[in-house]
């Protein structure tokens, strides 16, 4: 195999996996500063299930995350985005995430869905580059590149907070059914 042709990810077994939250968790990763520093922070998964089907593709995944969870180790800067002017955890204390669908393409699988943040849902991918099957069920690694904040009608602090963010999403599952 090459660069160019990678191995591709397995799918795991066709199963019901309900998301461990004390094992599982959401990377953040955005500019600042008009660009010239990079964030670093977590989230906490609440909630979330996974649903995988034979064929794969017919899988779908739903995950829910507390926004008044991001914590960068810096605590002006946490209490800043959890305020009003960015996440408003206040009045949006959840951020969740529905797949509408699975492609396998370039060795990974890519979980298109949709983000509901701060009240607006947004189309969102995850790519799945990553999946282990465990004893008890299965650890996967995935990642959604480039999210535009806008998009969900976060746009305060426009310059010392970045437009777009990564996330890495470190998900640990128990096979349920």
């Amino acid at each position: 195999m090459t660069a160019d042709d990678p191995s591709p990810v397995a799918a795991p077994a066709p199963a019901t996996y309900r998301i461990d939250p004390a094992r599982s968790s959401v990377g953040y990763s955005g500019k600042h500063m008009f660009g010239l520093g990079t964030v670093h922070a977590t989230f906490t998964v609440t909630d979330g299930e996974l649903s995988v089907t034979d064929p794969p593709e017919g899988s779908t995944a739903r995950v829910t995350i507390d926004a008044a969870s991001f914590r960068s180790g810096v605590a002006k800067r946490d209490r800043d985005v959890r305020s009003a002017g960015l996440l408003d955890v206040e009045h949006f204390p959840t951020i969740t995430f529905r797949s509408d669908g699975l492609r396998q393409e370039a060795g990974a699988w890519r979980l298109g869905g949709q983000v509901v943040a701060h009240g607006t849902a947004s189309p969102v991918e995850v790519v799945v580059d990553r999946v282990e099957q465990e004893a008890d069920g299965l650890h996967l690694h995935g990642r959604a590149e480039h999210v535009d904040r806008h998009a969900f009608g976060v746009t305060g602090s426009r310059g010392l907070v970045g437009r777009y963010l990564d996330l890495d999403l470190d998900v640990r599952a128990v096979r349920v059914g």
